[in-house]
């Protein structure tokens, strides 16, 4: 299950979206996500999902990790599944069957629409940080709050905060299942017994991890400090980010995608 989890990996290429500003990427994918908790409909969330394709084969990522991406949300889905199809008001579909008498219509629409609005949610998100480096990812992060340095914000950490915490989210789920794996060999049981038996054969998983965590995190204030790193005051950049002609036509093409699916949201109604 945790090698499933593929959040915060890069994955070097040289397709559309890769060479596409972060900047914009960022910006869309924002957008991408407003828009899709606004919109109402069949038509609309089928041309999201069509967006979503798109985008995944413009990249040139394997499909093999966006499947493996929905895989750690599976329980997410479930529970999210369950609460709605149970505890939503409405027109019973199966009034006289036991707890089935609470399935409403209105829940079962409900649910579709959470599942295709995680489903799609994850897979967008997913592409940004697939396609993007960590460095570009703070840059980005960077351009886009620095307004927010007139009121005191402390810009340039926050973004190497979120970019850090990132990207060692695959760090720590690989140092996770090698711990696993170790205490297995020692003879550890995580699966028999009742729930909190369970609970308590985590802890020695969870104190490796945090002592692993701790000394990861001192060893790269070492390196940051010894490479003269004292924040973003002064900093220079290697790599500047520039806006190409093409950034700027992807970037008009998909708001006027997101205002055309806003309109078919509001006007056009399906069965």
């Amino acid at each position: 299950m945790l090698k499933d989890i593929t959040i915060g990996q890069y994955f070097p290429g040289k397709s559309v979206v890769h060479r596409l500003d972060a900047r914009c990427k960022l910006g869309l994918v924002f957008l991408f996500m407003v828009v899709l908790f606004s919109v109402q409909g069949v038509a609309a969330y089928s041309l999201l999902a069509l967006f979503a394709v798109l985008v995944v084969l413009l990249s040139k990522i394997s499909l093999r990790m966006i499947v493996k991406s929905l895989k750690s949300i599976v329980f997410m889905v479930f529970f999210v599944s369950i609460l709605n199809l149970f505890y939503t008001q409405g027109t019973s579909l199966f009034p006289n069957v036991w707890l089935f008498h609470r399935i409403t219509l209105e829940g079962v629409f409900m649910t579709i629409s959470m599942i295709v609005r995680i489903v799609l949610l994850i897979v967008v998100t997913s592409m940004l940080s697939y396609t993007t480096s960590p460095i570009v990812l703070t840059d980005a992060i960077e351009y886009i709050l620095n307004p927010f340095k007139k009121i005191g914000l402390p810009v340039h950490e926050l973004a190497m905060m979120m970019t850090i915490a990132m990207r060692f989210i695959p760090t720590l789920i690989d140092e996770t299942g090698k711990i696993i794996d170790a205490q297995k060999a020692r003879g550890a049981d995580f699966e028999s017994g009742n729930l909190f038996k369970r609970v308590k054969a985590l802890i020695p998983i969870l104190v490796p991890l945090f002592v692993s965590a701790i000394r990861r995190a001192d060893d790269l204030a070492i390196a940051m400090e010894s490479r003269c790193y004292r924040g973003g005051e002064g900093r220079t950049r290697f790599h500047i980010l520039k806006s190409r002609l093409q950034d700027k036509l992807i970037l008009f093409g998909t708001l006027l995608f997101y205002g055309g699916v806003v309109c078919v949201s509001i006007f056009v109604v399906l069965p």
